[in-house]
């Protein structure tokens, strides 16, 4: 069964699913029209008689029209009521749906951001929101399904309402012409009855003054009593006329205009209750299949074809395996771990000693003095092509002040610089190594001095030899020598700020110290892998200095880090007015970059919507940073007025960092 099937039922399945009631007929289920209905249905099934007759001499009398069109108006009015809850209903129900189906799309939107779990609770908690998501699809179905049950409950009482004017202006208009005719009747009698006592009166002897007085003056008793009797004659003529006409039209009224104006009444009032009546029984029909659609949806029935779809919400809630997901998160990162150092070392910076000589390896009849007791000194023969000798006595033989500090010792044996490590024998073997005399010989054989340890001023000293050079060089370069996408100073950089920077009032728009800048500079020059920006005093405690040094790393590179070849491509974009035609052009042009360009600004673009978050402390939003940025990673073009369009490309990339990034 389809969790998203629609609720809109065709009106043959409405008909055969549900009881129509008495009268109506089942293939009527808009309202839109009953006329076949209305001429096939006589009056007499519309409501049950009762035996005696009682209702239809009731409906057959002066006040049957009357009384049936006061019960049409309130089927009526009942009609138009429950097409008012349809609508209000439909409205909520859309307003609901609508608003779970958006907070479906923020919450999958927001599981795919790094600071949420991923991995298997990621793809189960998706599902769940899929559910919700067919739950919600089942709402909007459901509201259009009210909504137009609403629309043809409307039609239909304005139809029935049209039909209730039309019969009412003519059944009593009908009704009130025979009660007018009778009204002249009665009328014409009261005047006939009148002049008849008049002239009974005039005929029997009773006089009353004698004389009666005219318009032409005074009468006779015999003329008076002949202009009654004329008057007479003429009120009863005009009465038997009045009755005539009365007789006739009450009796059309009783054998025609009554029984139709009746049944055409009847009949609308039997067509608006039972479209009412279906519409009732639709809505109970699909409130069931709504309960019933998000049933399946929270508890599939099992058998089905599709095996996903048999999974109910508690099936997938509780797959989640916590501790499946914690080692699968581990386990990501086992490539980044390396291996642990067995040991912890002292290990100087190679500048510091660039002559030292490393720990001399020999074998065991070259160490093994025991065999010299006469000599009050053994010469230590060095495998070198030169055979430098070298006097020295045993180890166990040297007084402790000979030895020197144990910390030089160790240095000194234990360590050496890439520039020594020619001297080591190829084949040594694992014995102890020995301590040579202050005093060399042979001056062909250098010594060096013990090393020292070095303090922090001397490893921050701006006139450290470039070994491994870093500032200057293209992210290709740094590419192919370290074997890293992004380099080390960029994320030794943007690890000290995210550490100690975020919270810091104008990060990356306050400058540093531009002597911590040129020391620092000259240590990632010098060894970058020696630097390790978790600790504050590899920095100086000047966070702000590291943020000047990254900005100056970014001003150093030979091409910028958007490249000049694309230069004209985000100017261009950052012309367009509409915010999403711009956000997607610049997501073409960025996709579009060299890989460590583009992992680079990846990093980078994570970094400052970090940074922005925090703006309530560090005042620093997305406009601020792009002025601070915008140059410095697109470069000058050959227009000064490019300047604010560079800083639009760079805002816009802030405010759709994770549509234009993914957040893994």
């Amino acid at each position: 069964m389809d969790d998203r099937q629609s609720f809109d039922l065709s009106s043959a399945e409405a008909a055969q699913s549900m009881p129509v009631p008495e009268g109506h007929s089942p293939h009527n289920t808009n309202g839109a029209s009953f006329e076949s209905d209305r001429a096939q249905q006589p009056h007499a099934n519309v409501f049950r008689n009762d035996g005696s007759g009682s209702v239809e001499a009731v409906l057959q009398s002066d006040i049957g029209v009357n009384t049936l069109l006061t019960r049409l108006k309130q089927s009526v009015a009942s009609a138009r009521e429950f097409a008012a809850f349809l609508k209000k209903r439909s409205t909520l129900e859309e307003e609901h749906a609508q608003g779970l189906k958006k907070l479906c799309r923020g919450s999958h939107e927001s599981s795919r951001r790094p600071e949420n779990r991923q991995g298997g609770y990621a793809q189960h908690y998706n599902e769940v929101i899929g559910i919700h998501d067919r739950l919600a699809d089942n709402g909007v179905q459901f509201a259009l399904s009210l909504h137009q049950m609403h629309e043809d409950l409307h039609d239909l009482a304005s139809n029935i309402e049209r039909g209730r004017k039309q019969w009412k202006q003519t059944g009593l208009t009908a009704e009130k012409r025979v009660q007018d005719s009778e009204a002249l009747m009665e009328k014409a009698k009261a005047k006939y009855d009148s002049l008849a006592e008049d002239y009974d009166r005039a005929r029997t002897g009773d006089k009353q003054s004698g004389r009666v007085f005219g318009l032409k003056g005074p009468k006779s008793a015999a003329q008076h009593e002949e202009d009654l009797n004329r008057k007479m004659q003429a009120a009863d003529s005009d009465y038997a006329s009045k009755v005539q006409l009365a007789r006739n039209q009450r009796q059309e009224l009783v054998s025609t205009q009554r029984p139709q104006a009746v049944k055409a009444i009847l009949d609308l009032i039997s067509e608006c209750d039972s479209g009412l009546t279906l519409q009732l029984q639709k809505f109970a029909s699909f409130n069931e299949k709504l309960l019933l659609s998000n049933g399946l949806c929270v508890s599939p029935l099992s058998g089905q074809n599709n095996e996903q779809s048999r999974r109910s919400l508690r099936d997938v809630v509780f797959q989640i395996d916590n501790v499946q997901d914690f080692n699968s998160y581990i386990l990501s990162f086992s490539t980044q771990a390396g291996q642990r150092p067995t040991e912890v070392k002292y290990q100087p910076h190679p500048s510091i000693a660039p002559t030292q000589q490393p720990t001399p390896t020999y074998s065991r009849s070259q160490t093994d003095l025991s065999s010299q007791p006469n000599s009050s000194e053994a010469f230590v023969q060095v495998p070198n092509s030169n055979n430098v000798q070298i006097p020295g006595p045993p180890l166990d033989q040297h007084p402790a002040s000979d030895i020197g500090p144990p910390q030089n010792v160790r240095h000194q044996y234990n360590q050496g610089s890439p520039r020594e490590q020619n001297f080591l024998p190829d084949g040594g073997s694992t014995g102890p190594p020995q301590l040579a005399h202050p005093q060399i010989l042979s001056p062909s054989y250098p010594q060096p001095p013990a090393p020292t340890p070095a303090s922090a001023g001397e490893l921050a000293h701006p006139d450290l030899p470039p070994l491994r050079p870093v500032f200057g060089l293209s992210l290709d370069d740094l590419l192919r020598r370290d074997g890293s996408a992004i380099p080390l100073v960029i994320y030794q950089c943007l690890q000290a700020v995210d550490l100690f920077g975020l919270d810091v009032e104008g990060i990356y728009r306050l400058s540093g110290s531009a002597m911590h800048v040129s020391k620092l500079r000259a240590i990632f020059d010098n060894d970058s892998s020696q630097v390790d920006f978790r600790n504050p005093e590899s920095f100086f405690h000047d966070v702000n200095s590291v943020a000047g040094l990254l900005k100056q790393f970014f001003r150093d590179l030979p091409d910028p880090l958007l490249t000049h070849e694309h230069f004209q491509e985000f100017i261009e974009a950052a012309h367009i007015d509409d915010d999403v035609i711009r956000r997607d052009s610049l997501h073409a042009i960025v996709n579009s970059l060299p890989d460590p360009n583009y992992a680079t600004l990846r990093a980078l673009t994570l970094h400052l919507h970090r940074v922005q978050e925090h703006s309530g402390a560090n005042r620093m939003n997305a406009g601020n940073l792009a002025i601070c940025f915008g140059p410095t990673l697109m470069g000058t073009g050959s227009n000064i007025a490019d300047t604010g369009w560079q800083v639009r490309v760079i805002e816009t990339i802030l405010h759709n960092t994770y549509q234009i990034f993914d957040d893994d």
